[in-house]
């Protein structure tokens, strides 16, 4: 079987990128399909593409469309109807703001379309830029819009089954494509199952730490713990609080910022974005960036935490909040979209209601009075959360839903064409 990923672009590294490179394991021979490649941009992670084969748009080869691939959307439609992917059995299309699930492909071929979210800016949710802010962009993204609304619903009807990432997104396709879906969770990066080397025993944080605690385990037997599981026990209280994620206006980082200097706790904020200087023009002494990291850095940063915090608005799943459950982080989220459905409101972090900083001191403060015990309790709950969205469990769930569906006869109407 001949199979194509198609990602929207790759120019950046995100929750997004991480589920091409967890499809791109599941099908190491199938080629990578993109609107826009920068390596430079991605640096960091270049390792993930090594030897990929990575076929970009026309569009890539004009450089100047990199950069302003954002104005010029409206020649997004001809970037994807280009693509011959005729000599192809499957075609998963990992779609997000910039559509790439509007490709054609013939009958006899499957696709299905992985749905991050759909392009924010066609259906007036929060975006990176607030482009409506200046009347000029304003009328012109108005007029683009229009036609590309048109254009997203009529390619929607072309992908044979969707896939969404959370039941908030199954809801929005629904809502916007008139077409069911089916979630599955994407994977996230958590450290695997710990094993104690003197056994053969597989065991989770919570079994480790029951194991720990029968055993009598001082600090010196620490080291026949998996580094990851000594680093938990050993820091039950944590140094300071943490946040990974693209500083855009959408992600309101600025919330936990202005808690931070409120409530004068430490703050590391990991990750780079067009509000950087915006953002960095109103920490305190007690607020920390440290730009973007490589994946090998996260964890030290995950395992000396307190909580995790998080602020997004509409956010369709959010990734980085469980990576930070997998090493045991309690997670402090503002309440709206796909944060709903991963974070139990006192059993694994809480939830915050209103986009401030006082809403958010409030959680901070509730989690700060919890008794030693009850905070180890709630960071098995987290980590015991996170172990859902494993690689493994993804990837499961990916195949089993590609047999079921290759097994159906298609035949497409008409008007999918």
């Amino acid at each position: 079987m001949k199979v194509a990923l198609v990602h929207d672009q790759l120019q950046e590294f995100g929750g997004a990128e991480r589920v091409l490179v967890a499809l791109k394991k599941i099908f190491p021979q199938s080629d990578v399909y993109t609107s826009f490649y920068n390596p430079e941009t991605l640096a960091v992670q270049q390792k993930h593409f090594k030897n990929w084969k990575i076929i970009t748009s026309w569009a890539d080869k004009l450089p100047l469309l990199k950069k302003i691939y954002s104005p010029l959307r409206f020649i997004t439609p001809w970037i994807w109807e280009s693509f011959d992917f005729s000599q192809y059995d499957l075609v998963i299309s990992s779609s997000g703001s910039y559509m790439s699930k509007g490709i054609i492909t013939r009958p006899e071929t499957l696709h299905i379309s992985y749905l991050h979210h759909q392009p924010r800016y066609l259906y007036y949710y929060e975006t990176a830029i607030e482009w409506q802010k200046y009347l000029p962009f304003k009328i012109y993204g108005n007029f683009i819009n229009h036609d590309l609304r048109l254009w997203d619903f009529l390619s929607s009807q072309r992908v044979d089954y969707f896939i969404a990432n959370s039941e908030e997104t199954k809801k929005r396709i629904q809502k916007f494509y008139r077409r069911d879906a089916s979630v599955i969770y994407p994977p996230v990066n958590i450290p695997p199952r710990f094993v104690i080397p003197s056994t053969s025993t597989s065991l989770s944080v919570n079994s480790a730490r029951n194991l720990a605690t029968k055993r009598s385990v001082n600090k010196k037997n620490y080291a026949e713990l998996d580094s990851s599981v000594a680093s938990l026990l050993r820091n039950d209280e944590g140094e300071y609080y943490l946040t990974v994620s693209r500083l855009a206006r959408a992600k309101h980082t600025d919330v936990l910022i202005r808690a931070a200097n409120k409530r004068k706790f430490n703050l590391k904020i990991v990750g780079s974005g067009r509000a950087e200087n915006y953002l960095k023009s109103l920490a305190g002494s007690s607020v920390e960036f440290l730009g973007n990291l490589p994946d090998r850095e996260l964890p030290e940063l995950y395992k000396k935490a307190k909580a995790f915090l998080f602020s997004a608005v509409d956010e369709e799943f959010g990734i980085a909040p469980v990576e930070a459950m997998g090493y045991g982080l309690p997670v402090i989220a503002y309440s709206s979209g796909g944060l709903k459905e991963t974070i139990k409101p006192g059993v694994n972090g809480y939830l915050f209601n209103e986009l401030n900083e006082n809403s958010l001191i409030k959680k901070v403060n509730e989690l700060m009075s919890l008794p030693k015990e009850k905070y180890l309790e709630m960071r098995k709950n987290a980590r015991n959360e996170a172990e859902k969205y494993s690689f493994e469990n993804f990837k499961n769930k990916i195949l089993e839903f590609i047999n079921l569906k290759m097994s159906f006869p298609r035949k497409r109407e008409s008007r999918f064409k």
